[in-house]
Formats: C-alpha cells, structure tokens, sequence
C-alpha cells in the first residue's frame, strides 16, 4: 500500500468495472484527504454513480485498490460492513420514516446496537438527546423536530436525511445531488449546511447544478467515460477544453 494511501481516507487507483463489455470505470484514481469536501461532476454516463457503488460495496470492481480511512481494503467488504466502518451515503430521492416525526426519525438512525430488541426497547439517554438536538441545529430543523416527516418540504426531507446519516457518525459523507428539485432559497442553504457538515468529516457530493457546485467552493474532479479528465477549482475545470467540449458544452 503507497503512503499516499496511508494518509487519505479516501484512495481509489487503478479501478475499473466493466458491465456487459462497456468500462463504466477506465482506470479510475482518485485521492480524498481527511476533512476534504469534493465535488463530483460530469456528463451523464460518466461513472459518477457506479464510483460510488464501487466506494459502498455495492459494485466490486474488476480491478484496482479501494481503500477507505488509510488502511480498509473496501473491495474485501459488502455495503453492510461499509456502512459500519464510517461510509454514509444518501441517494438522490430523499427516504425518511414519513409516518414518524423528524425527532422520531434521528433517534432510529443513531448508530448504537442494531438488533431487533435493542431498538424497540431502547430508552434515549441524554447523550442521544443532545446528539440529535445538534443534529437538528445543524440541519435547520430544529423547529421542525415534532413534525411527521411527511409534512415536510422536499428540500426538508433532503436535509433530514442527511441528519439521519449524520446520527450514524460517518468518517465519510457521499451525497448524490442532494439539491435537485429544491428551490432555490434551499439550495443556497444546503451549500451552508454541507460546508458546516465538512468542517467534522470528509464529504463527496456529486451534482449537476453548477451554481451549487460555486457556492461550495471546493476541489472539482471532473469525470467522463469513467476516467478523470480534470481536476481543480470550479474556474481551472470549467476553462479546460477537454471539459468544455465532452461536459460544459454539451
């Protein structure tokens, strides 16, 4: 393992998958440093999704080293076990507990023992109280803790969901485009709220919107079939030809 491996929490090289004959990941490299928040973009079909499979266990690659926190071989391990070792990821359709409240719904995600009677029978300590109340300050939703999560905005399940993966107290965060048909007052906010987020842990998140993308301000890698074409500011990235011609221009 290289030393650039050890002092990462997140080290992808050389990977690539294949499915049915098309590479949906080319000899893919990619470093996340501790406390690192990057963002991913990149035109449809780029493999921005399938990297992210390959990361939670979901897709094993063909070839190539995967290794999470400086030393976890994540290919030797399936979602579950990644799941526990500190690798949340929240999907693009927010999923909550809707016939619970946003209060009920982080206490049902805190990461404690996961066993059938351990849950129904757990009484929350004030531990866990003050762990969801700085959830809930972080996530904008402290007003909203004794509202069923139905009755929420979709910009608010949004945020819910990633409180609930914050109750789990991943070392890494990805998030698939978490501002999609949120307005944009929301969208502005979730910028805030995911660079509050990066402050205590490294976070991916991949989008499309680029205003969004700005607003983060962070290390832009830019994929196209399954490969890393550029990487920099959103400014270096966005000026690139090669960017301009398979992503931007499109």
């Amino acid at each position: 393992m290289t030393k650039a491996a050890h002092g990462s929490i997140l080290y992808l090289d050389g990977v690539s998958v294949s499915f049915d004959g098309f590479k949906a990941i080319n000899n893919l490299s990619l470093i996340l440093e501790p406390g690192e928040m990057r963002a991913i973009i990149g035109p449809n079909g780029a493999g921005k999704t399938t990297m992210m499979d390959i990361i939670t266990g979901k897709t094993r690659p063909d070839c190539g080293d995967v290794i999470f926190d400086g030393e976890i071989d994540l290919t030797c391990h399936d979602e579950t076990d990644i799941a526990s070792l500190g690798v949340g990821r929240k999907f693009q359709k927010p999923t909550v507990f809707e016939s619970h409240t946003v209060w009920d719904n982080l206490e049902l995600a805190l990461n404690r023992d996961r066993g059938i009677f351990a849950t129904l029978f757990h009484t929350p300590t004030g531990q866990d109280h003050e762990q969801i109340t700085k959830i809930l300050e972080t996530t904008r939703m402290v007003h909203k803790s004794q509202e069923l999560a139905a009755n929420l905005s979709h910009g608010q399940k949004q945020w819910l969901e990633i409180g609930m993966l914050l109750a789990q107290e991943p070392k890494l965060l990805l998030v698939d485009e978490p501002v999609a048909g949120m307005t944009d007052a929301e969208t502005v906010e979730t910028a805030r709220l995911l660079r509050e987020i990066a402050k205590d842990r490294s976070v991916v998140v991949v989008e499309h919107d680029m205003g969004f993308v700005r607003d983060l301000n962070v290390k832009v890698t830019v994929l196209a079939e399954g490969s890393v074409l550029a990487e920099g500011s959103l400014d270096h990235v966005s000026s690139n030809q090669s960017v301009i011609e398979n992503y931007l221009g499109r």
